[in-house]
């Protein structure tokens, strides 16, 4: 019995250490997912820190497991009055979802196509409904879901290094996390346009387009997270006013006309149409650079997201947010029948009945 059991001793001990590898690799994973935001409370704020630089912040799905509960959580605590978001690294505030998780997960065949849209449109709809000012250091690149993250906030702060673009008619999708919602109203029709062309704004024009409320300088942030979270008590108005007092200071591009300026009565004239074949016609039909211009980047995109992103903000428009996320979770749901080549999309199946 002795021998036997002494042969089974190099297998228990070599099952003993795969089991101490295998608990080390799952703390591992927990610890890295932790550490992709970070949550503080500092003084009468929260904060939250979204903390993948290598990635530019992209948004993961266990980020927004822990964002949405603790927004929740400080949201109803009486010694928390305002929340604050950011993120590290200088590049980017947040460029967007975690597109590679995605991909993976639709490779393989999991729920997380379905859960990480869903998840993060749940919390979209809490941080426009959130109760307490909620401000979003928009600096760096602001893109996908970054934009969710930021632009149904009471507050948002560009600077110099801000770029905000909704891109997603180039790669087959719709501007989502609530792009049905705030792109129809901005002023004129500066949203649709934005939304059909994936136009980049930099800087003071992030805020000139009415996307950010405010404008200060990339190097002030810090000073201006320690004056926010240093307030006794504050209320909206008094977060308005230590934002506003920042933005009158700053004196970068203060004169620089809106880099759209020139070009918003064709914008508006041009994209006022009651179809995405309308449009195409306008731009036709005037003939001259700029629209030829927007023709050509048009032309390059995909005509089925074209469509469903000139409906999807009709629709938008008078629908109210939560509406709008619920309209946009199925449009995703019915957009992710897709055929993956390593991590490259390269055809994405659309279902017929999108409504």
């Amino acid at each position: 019995m002795v021998p036997q059991v002494a042969r089974q001793l190099p297998r228990l001990k070599s099952f003993h250490r795969l089991q101490i590898i295998l608990q080390h690799l799952c703390m591992s994973k927990h610890t890295d997912s932790v550490h992709e935001v970070l949550l503080e409370k500092k003084g009468c704020a929260g904060v939250i820190t979204m903390n993948r630089p290598k990635i530019l912040n992209a948004l993961s799905f266990p980020m927004i497991q822990q964002i949405y509960p603790q927004l929740k959580t400080w949201e109803a605590d009486p010694e928390t009055f305002l929340i604050l978001i950011k993120g590290t690294g200088g590049k980017a505030f947040c460029a967007g979802g975690d597109i590679r998780a995605i991909s993976d997960a639709g490779k393989a065949g999991g729920r997380l196509v379905q859960d990480f849209f869903r998840e993060e449109y749940i919390l979209n709809n809490a941080i426009g409904t959130c109760q307490k000012p909620y401000v979003a250091l928009i600096d760096g690149i602001t893109m996908g879901g970054g934009v969710g993250l930021s632009v149904h906030g009471h507050f948002r702060v560009a600077t110099e290094k801000t770029l905000f673009a909704m891109p997603e008619t180039a790669i087959g999708l719709f501007p989502d996390v609530g792009g049905g919602y705030f792109l129809p109203r901005l002023s004129g029709k500066i949203g649709y346009y934005l939304a059909l062309t994936g136009f980049r704004l930099k800087g003071r024009d992030v805020q000139k387009a009415g996307i950010a409320t405010h404008f200060v300088e990339s190097e002030k942030l810090p000073a201006l997270e320690r004056d926010l979270t240093s307030l006794k008590s504050p209320s909206k108005e008094n977060v308005a006013e230590l934002l506003n007092s920042y933005h009158l200071k700053c004196k970068i591009d203060q004169e620089k006309q809106f880099i759209l300026d020139e070009h918003m009565e064709k914008i508006n004239s041009m994209f006022s149409a009651s179809s995405m074949e309308e449009i195409m016609q306008n731009l036709k039909k005037d003939g001259g650079p700029f629209a030829l211009k927007q023709l050509e980047t048009i032309s390059k995109m995909s005509p089925t997201s074209l469509k469903m992103t000139f409906r999807q903000l009709q629709e938008g428009a008078s629908m109210n947010l939560q509406d709008v996320l619920t309209m946009e979770y199925r449009l995703s749901q019915a957009c992710m029948f897709m055929q993956l080549d390593g991590n490259m999309v390269t055809k994405i199946r659309w279902k017929v009945a999108l409504w």
